[in-house]
């Protein structure tokens, strides 16, 4: 042990020797008061042996930087670091002296530094390591030796994982042997960038020799992996391996047999298969085997009917007349033969010797001649008066211009006299009440006297026959069969639907209005000033079948909306119109591509928006919510919204209904299932055909969220009571194939289920519906009702739930007036410094997202209210919207809260 008698000279003594001579002599190393390593006991500490509080630990030397290592020991007279068998120069130690306050044992720690350079000078030969040595009066501890050791971590992998294809379902081992590293590297698993959990993800395992392993390969299992190394020192990257899994083609079901090609006698008959169950994919092998099946059919050969002998002739009637008769049973017509020709009955006139009665005399033939004529006379007079009725009536409808229509937006107006505390903002208000005003007169521009619209671009409108219309109260009630058969009259428009319920329309100036289609969820806000001064514009609103006008779709796209039409496609707007429907899918577009498409003049279906990479200087903009679209559009036409799943979450909503037969006599029982998108339009049509077929609704509508996973949907009925009813099913479950689903464009798609009751008497059914598409994770509800309770069809509450006008024109089809709207409009659209603008509005009508959107426009509070209007048309609260401009610091608000009464 060398201790420095001087700052300069070294004793060495044997460790017991030492504890000894400091004990008795006091013999203290000198060397700075800081670097003391000795130190007297007091006397009733003498007796004890050091302990370690603090041991020195195992140490990594990261690039240049030294390590520190901490030796604690109580009680100590001294701690010296011996590293290597060598001990370390005082002047190395940092030392501390503390009291235990629990003990008040003194307690010493001695800590060193370590650097790369002291390590290096033995590497290779042993490892460095350290460990402290502690003094008392009564003997020595050793602490436990901590290595320190050069951390690295090699560049190369040992081993790379490689690319694979696998079939589905199918194991997969991906092999990983990190680069050498001190300390040993950890080993992390990533796919596409995203780490690989085990833990949250079972399907995945990681062994202890850092392979990843596939139990079942899935559609989504699909792309880069990398082995991730890192340490302390650097973290190693992998090159990616691509698994790419491959779906084998699959048969689908046999459809049924055609009829049989001959008409009588030996013929063909055929029968066909697809390769979509599933369909292959990523390079998947197709389907072995024929997609269609031929059969020898012998067809029944169709006979005609043959006429039977006539029977005898009847005796002489009253009317002097005898009958015979035949019958087309010799022999009877079968297998679509054709009936017997000619007459199966004849009559004959008597002799007059044969006839029981004579002639009626000339006096009963003057009485039939004089009731003719009485009821020639009458019929004549009523045609006259209901000529005369109609011209009086026609002429109600005088052509008068009045061009107040243009200045007070087809409603009254009324002028209060101003408050003196409100003069800036009660200047004119008008008059809502229910009044009822009536228009006469062509609808035309101020500055146009031919009669005809003034309207530059595209195909048009001819103008209104009559040239007449009435407005009653702001809403517009022209002949909905007379527009759609005018409508389809122009070249544009001959491909558009007849389908009088489903379309909407409207002659609008530039105080705007609103068409809607009742029970749709579809709309179409025409702002102020979106029809410039001056102009009058027929507007129409109309949603497409499905079966009429068909989306081209690739890939996995499918239709997320119902397909709308408003138009004309070529009149000119000057601010953008919102366009309202509803949508099917999740709304989250980290699941989903989804894009606008809208038909050009021929016909091309074309991308013109993608959802949430809209640009403001683009003529389209969209507003996503829940369950609805709005579409901000400077130009109408024909739109549809299409998605295009990125991963295996993306899902849209299904609508599921059940209908059964509102009327049932017989023992079996059919309970109907319909597979809809969640959209209202759809959900209309299928009431609508439901009630012309006299179906019934056994229970509300479910909501199902169908996945992109190739899956087929099936549905089963369950834990029906067997003492009572049975189902005739021969399969255990009903399945719709996901293509019909997913692609969107198929009506109607629904299953039947035919029960059973054993006993006609039995009316009550309780049962389980369960919808899934994998095993495990699917919905059951739970049905329960009586068969001959409730007997009514469909009711017609489901199909009235939207009573509105369909057109609404001027201040009618909006909530805010508009004088008022200029002046909120005027207010809040001037940049204020403490925010209190346009830009808060939208924050507290929760639009902050669409902030460059709103900036964009002349008028960005206009903007922000026309959605509001679109949002809150039917369940809209006026005084919430005062509200919040009571919260800007606007005083325009108090306008809001005005009662009825005061205006």
């Amino acid at each position: 042990m060398p201790l420095l008698l001087g700052p300069f000279v070294r004793c060495r003594f044997s460790a017991t020797l030492l504890v000894l001579w400091l004990a008795f002599a006091g013999f203290t190393c000198t060397g700075g008061s800081e670097h003391a390593a000795t130190a007297t006991l007091p006397a009733a500490f003498s007796d004890l042996l050091p302990h370690f509080l603090v041991e020195p630990e195992d140490e990594y030397i990261v690039k240049n930087k030294p390590v520190t290592l901490t030796c604690r020991s109580t009680p100590a007279t001294q701690i010296y670091f011996k590293c290597n068998g060598e001990w370390v120069h005082q002047d190395d130690h940092l030392i501390e002296r503390t009291v235990d306050p629990a003990t008040a044992l003194p307690v010493m720690q001695v800590t060193i530094d370590i650097t790369r350079q002291q390590v290096e000078k033995i590497f290779g030969l042993d490892e460095y390591w350290c460990q402290c040595v502690a003094w008392s009066t009564t003997g020595t501890q050793k602490s436990q030796k901590a290595y320190i050791r050069i951390a690295y971590l090699r560049k190369n992998f040992e081993e790379e994982p490689q690319g694979k294809e696998v079939a589905l379902d199918q194991e997969v081992l991906l092999r990983c042997h990190p680069p050498e590293g001190v300390p040993q590297a950890e080993v992390e698993w990533q796919r596409n960038e995203d780490v690989i959990d085990p833990a949250s993800d079972p399907n995945f395992f990681i062994t202890t020799d850092h392979n990843l392993v596939i139990k079942k390969a899935r559609l989504a299992d699909t792309g880069n992996y990398t082995c991730v190394a890192k340490n302390i020192v650097a973290r190693r990257k992998s090159t990616s391996a691509t698994v790419l899994v491959y779906v084998n083609g699959g048969w689908s079901t046999w459809t049924t047999w055609s009829s049989c090609s001959a008409v009588c006698g030996r013929g063909w008959q055929k029968r066909s298969r697809s390769c979509t169950n599933p369909t292959p994919l990523n390079g998947g092998t197709s389907c072995e085997g024929q997609n269609v099946q031929k059969s020898a059919c012998v067809a029944t050969c169709p006979v005609d009917g043959g006429w039977s002998e006539w029977s005898k002739w009847s005796a002489c009637g009253a009317d002097c007349s005898m009958w015979r008769s035949r019958e087309c049973t010799q022999p009877s017509p079968g297998t679509g033969g054709k009936d017997c020709q000619g007459l199966d009955l004849q009559s004959l006139n008597c002799t007059s010797e044969q006839c029981p009665q004579t002639v009626s005399g000339a006096e009963d033939v003057a009485l039939y001649v004089g009731m003719v004529a009485v009821a020639l006379c009458l019929t004549l007079l009523l045609i006259v008066v209901v000529l005369v009725y109609r011209r009086k009536k026609e002429g109600l409808d005088a052509d008068v211009a009045d061009s107040s229509i243009l200045t007070t937006g087809f409603q009254p107006m009324g002028i209060k006299p101003s408050k003196p505390e409100n003069s800036h903002l009660l200047t004119i208000q008008p008059d809502l009440t229910t009044t009822t005003t009536s228009y006469q007169g062509t609808l035309r521009s101020r500055h146009d006297a031919t009669g005809k619209f003034s309207m530059t671009n595209g195909p048009l409108l001819d103008p209104l026959p009559n040239g007449s219309h009435t407005l009653h109260n702001g809403k517009l009630n022209p002949d909905p069969s007379e527009f759609v058969s005018r409508l389809s009259t122009q070249t544009y428009f001959k491909t558009l639907p007849r389908d009088v319920a489903n379309t909407s329309y409207g002659t609008f100036n530039f105080l705007g209005g609103r068409l809607t289609i009742p029970n749709t969820g579809i709309s179409l806000l025409i702002p102020p000033e979106a029809i410039p001064r001056g102009k009058i514009y027929e507007i129409y609103l109309t949603v497409q079948r499905k079966e009429d006008l068909r989306l081209p779709l690739a890939g996995c796209q499918t239709l997320l909306s119902p397909v709308v039409s408003c138009g004309p496609p070529g009149v000119v707007l000057s601010r953008p119109v919102i366009l309202s429907m509803d949508h099917c899918f999740d709304a989250c577009l980290d699941n989903w591509a989804v894009r606008l498409k809208k038909q050009n003049y021929e016909g091309v279906w074309e991308d013109v928006l993608l959802m949430g990479e809209e640009l403001v200087s683009e003529p389209y903009y969209c507003q996503l919510e829940a369950e609805t679209c709005r579409l901000f559009s400077e130009q109408l036409g024909t739109f549809s919204l299409v998605g295009e799943s990125l991963h295996m979450g993306a899902a849209k909503r299904l609508r599921l209904v059940l209908f059964s037969d509102a009327y049932c006599s017989t023992l079996e029982y059919n309970i109907r299932v319909y597979c809809m998108d969640d959209t209202q339009d759809v959900f209309k049509e299928v009431m609508q055909m439901e009630r012309q077929l006299g179906g019934r609704l056994i229970d509300e509508p479910h909501v199902l969220l169908f996945k992109d996973s190739y899956h087929n949907l099936r549905l089963s009925i369950h834990d029906m009571p067997q003492a009572h009813w049975r189902s005739k099913l021969l399969a255990g479950y009903q399945e719709i194939p996901f293509y019909h689903i997913w692609n969107g464009s198929q009506r109607y798609l629904h299953c039947t289920f035919t029960l059973e009751r054993l006993s006609l008497s039995t009316c009550e059914l309780t049962c389980q519906l369960c919808v899934w598409q994998v095993e495990g994770e699917g919905q059951s509800f739970s049905l329960d009702f009586n068969i001959a309770k409730d007997t009514r069809a469909v009711d017609s509450e489901f199909l009235l739930m939207d009573s509105n006008a369909t057109a609404l024109a001027g201040p009618s089809a909006f909530q805010i007036p508009y004088l008022i709207r200029q002046k909120i409009c005027s207010s809040l659209d001037a940049p204020c410094p403490n925010g209190a603008d346009w830009r808060m509005l939208a924050q507290r009508l929760k639009l902050e997202r669409h902030m460059s959107f709103f900036a964009s426009k002349a008028s960005p509070t206009s903007v922000i209210l026309d959605l509001w209007e679109a949002q809150h048309f039917h369940s809209g609260n006026i005084n919430q919207l005062a509200t919040v401009m009571a919260d800007i610091g606007k005083q325009e608000a108090m306008i809001f809260l005005v009662s009825d009464g005061e205006c």
